[in-house]
C-alpha cells in the first residue's frame, strides 16, 4: 500500500506548484497591465480649462466714460486677449448758446412752420414800404411813419439802451386784445403795420413787431428768436421775443418795461423758438413734459383740417 500512495503526493505536489504559478503569472499580468495603463494616463496631454474673460458691449464703454458702473457679463473663450477698438466719447457741454441754455432741434413743419413763414414774408414785403417812406413822406402809410420812428429813436443808443428803447415803444404803441375779441378767432398773427395800424393786437403780435423793429435798428437775425412758452405762474401759452446780447438772451414782455434774462424766468415753459431758419422745438421740455395742447401745430396743414380742427380751433391760444 505505502508504494501505491508515494506517486499520488508527488502528484499532488506537482498540481499545487502549476496552480501556484499560473496565479502568480495572472497577478504579474494584471499588475503589468495596470502599470501600462497608469503609464498612459500620465504621459496623455492635458487640455486646458478656458478661463472666463471679462466681455464688455458699447453702453459698458459709454458708462465708463460717463463715470457709472457698468455690470460685465462672463462668457467662455480660449483667449483672453480681448482688446476694444471704440473710441473714447466727447463730452457734450452741458447747455447750449440757445435761450435757456437748452438744445433745440427742428419741429415737423406743420400750421406753426405757414404761420411763421407767412409772416416773415409779409415782413418782407413791407420793408418796401418803409423804403418808400424814407424817400418821400407823402408815399408813406401812418403806420409804416409810426413804425420808423419807433426806429429812429434807437438811433446813437447802446445796443442795451436800444432793445429797452424798442420793448417800452411797442409796449405803448399796442393796446393788449385777445384774437377773440379783435378777429373773432382764437388765433391770427399779424404783421408789423397791420398790428400799428389796428393800434392792438396779443402777445405774439408784440413780439412779431419787437422781431422787425430790432432788425430794422441793426441787430442781427441770429440773435432774435420769437418764444413760445408756456407761463406755468398764470398757467397761460404766452409769446415773447429773445434777443441776444454778450452770450445772454434778454427777454422783451408786453406785460413788463424791464428786460428779464431768460434764467431768470424759471416760471417760463419754453416750447418753441421761432427764426430766421424756421421752427425750432425745444428740446429738454420736449423730452420730460406731457403732452402740450400746442402739439396739433406740428401737425400738417392737411391732417388738422381733416381732423375736424381749422384755424378757429388751434389749441395754441396766444
Amino acid at each position: 500500500m505505502f508504494g501505491i500512495r508515494y506517486p499520488q503526493a508527488i502528484l499532488q505536489a506537482s498540481g499545487l506548484l502549476l496552480a501556484v504559478s499560473l496565479s502568480l503569472v495572472a497577478i504579474d499580468a494584471a499588475a503589468a497591465k495596470s502599470r501600462a495603463s497608469k503609464a498612459t494616463l500620465e504621459d496623455a496631454p492635458v487640455m486646458a480649462v478656458p478661463t472666463p474673460v471679462r466681455f464688455f458691449t458699447i453702453k459698458d464703454v459709454l458708462a465708463k466714460h460717463d463715470g457709472k458702473l457698468s455690470s460685465p457679463r462672463l462668457a467662455s473663450a480660449t483667449d483672453g486677449a480681448v482688446t476694444s477698438d471704440i473710441a473714447g466719447s466727447a463730452s457734450l457741454p452741458q447747455t447750449s448758446d440757445e435761450p435757456f441754455g437748452l438744445y433745440v432741434f427742428r419741429a415737423p413743419e406743420g400750421v406753426l412752420w405757414t404761420k411763421w413763414m407767412t409772416i416773415r414774408d409779409t415782413m418782407l414785403s413791407e420793408n418796401e414800404q418803409y423804403d418808400r417812406c424814407r424817400h418821400s413822406t407823402d408815399d408813406c402809410s401812418t403806420a409804416a411813419g409810426r413804425f420808423l420812428r419807433i426806429v429812429r429813436a434807437t438811433d446813437g443808443l447802446s445796443d442795451r439802451e436800444r432793445i429797452e428803447r424798442v420793448n417800452i415803444a411797442v409796449n405803448e404803441a399796442v393796446r393788449y386784445v385777445s384774437d377773440v375779441m379783435q378777429h373773432g378767432v382764437a388765433d391770427r398773427w399779424s404783421s408789423p403795420l397791420t398790428t400799428l395800424a389796428a393800434g392792438q393786437g396779443d402777445c405774439e403780435d408784440y413780439a412779431i413787431l419787437k422781431y422787425a423793429a430790432l432788425r430794422e435798428a441793426g441787430v442781427a437775425e441770429a440773435d432774435l428768436r420769437l418764444l413760445l412758452v408756456r407761463d406755468r405762474a398764470v398757467r397761460q401759452d404766452h409769446a415773447v421775443l429773445a434777443v441776444r446780447l454778450d452770450a445772454h438772451w434778454l427777454v422783451l414782455d408786453n406785460r413788463r418795461a424791464a428786460l428779464f434774462e431768460t434764467a431768470d424766468l424759471r416760471h417760463f415753459l419754453p416750447l418753441f423758438a421761432l427764426d430766421g431758419r424756421g421752427v425750432n422745438l425745444f428740446a429738454a421740455p420736449y423730452a420730460a413734459r406731457t403732452l402740450h395742447e400746442s402739439e396739433t401745430d406740428m401737425l400738417p396743414a392737411s391732417n388738422v383740417e381733416a381732423s375736424g380742427r381749422g384755424m378757429l380751433e388751434l389749441p395754441l391760444l396766444l
